[in-house]
């Protein structure tokens, strides 16, 4: 794509208006222009594309095909002027910034292809699960094309986004380890602290099971009241992580989550609930563990030896 004489590369799909509008993430994320226009002549754009080189509906820009017309003098490239119809968002920094979308017509006729494609994108409303789909493309088109997934195109990133994602979940087992820990200790302070209440509780009559529960249900209290708070914060947090980032870049002015390393305009967040109780489940069971040494500690305190240096 040429530019007032800058030059940079860009990748272009051709697609129909229908489809265009079909595309939630692409018809919902027009921020400047209408779909109206979206033929002949006239492109579609990212914002910070559009950004970038200053564009608005309705500026020119220039499109150099790599391949050109071959002559006794070599190869001439093939450029076309288009001009910009659509400037989009899509949340995604690669496509804001590398892609130019065009009417499947138009982009046939510059690229000399006739009523052909040169590839064929299949959308999911379940990216996630891809294997049941990919077996059924992969025998409807019998091994006459190649066929590659989102995972196959960003393999890099989908294995940094991996990567990352289990060391989070040791980081938070660690935490919650730790956690632990601390209320093993604060138990058995309270233990070493109570003794001589608990030796005068074990002559007027209690039990050792009834001095057990007294501690596990102390511990379990600072356990539960913790783990609600925790979890509490946890999911306000995630559900305004985009302007509590907005607020820290204001604040520090410094950028926080950049869009060329991320490959995102804004800070994602999805609350999986499954993994919210999970989390809950595992934190309460490990307060409740850790209370069991320290309450049977309490209860087989001697009161007789808990009552001789009183």
């Amino acid at each position: 794509m040429s530019i007032q004489g800058a030059a940079s590369g860009v990748m272009v799909r051709g697609l129909t208006r229908e489809d265009f509008a079909r595309r939630p993430i692409l018809s919902k994320g027009i921020i400047a222009g209408t779909l109206d226009q979206f033929e002949g002549d006239y492109v579609a754009i990212g914002s910070e594309m559009a950004k970038r080189n200053r564009l608005k509906p309705g500026d020119q820009i220039t499109l150099i095909a790599p391949k050109g017309h071959t002559t006794p003098f070599g190869t001439i490239p093939r450029s076309a002027s288009y001009t910009v119809a659509i400037v989009f968002d899509v949340g995604m920094s690669e496509y804001n910034s590398g892609f130019v979308y065009m009417p499947l017509k138009t982009a046939q006729a510059f690229y000399q292809t006739g009523d052909a494609v040169s590839a064929i994108e299949v959308m999911t409303n379940d990216p996630v699960h891809l294997d049941g789909i990919k077996q059924g493309i992969d025998t409807k088109i019998q091994g006459q094309a190649t066929m590659s997934d989102w995972r196959d195109m960003n393999g890099s990133f989908y294995n940094a986004l991996d990567v990352e994602r289990n060391v989070m979940f040791l980081i938070l087992t660690l935490l919650v380890v730790i956690a632990a820990f601390n209320i093993v200790c604060s138990m058995f302070m309270l233990v070493k602290d109570k003794g001589h209440d608990i030796a005068i509780m074990r002559t007027m009559g209690a039990t050792r099971s009834s001095m057990m529960r007294i501690f596990m249900l102390a511990g379990a209290t600072i356990g539960v009241l913790g783990t609600a708070v925790g979890a509490l914060a946890g999911i306000a947090f995630a559900e305004n992580i985009e302007s509590i980032r907005q607020w820290l870049q204001h604040l520090t002015h410094t950028e926080l989550f950049s869009s060329e390393i991320y490959f995102l305009s804004h800070l994602p967040a999805e609350l999986n609930w499954g993994e919210v109780i999970a989390t809950v489940s595992v934190s309460l069971v490990c307060t409740i563990l850790a209370t069991l040494y320290p309450a049977w500690r309490a209860a087989r305190l001697d009161p007789v030896e808990a009552l001789r240096y009183e």
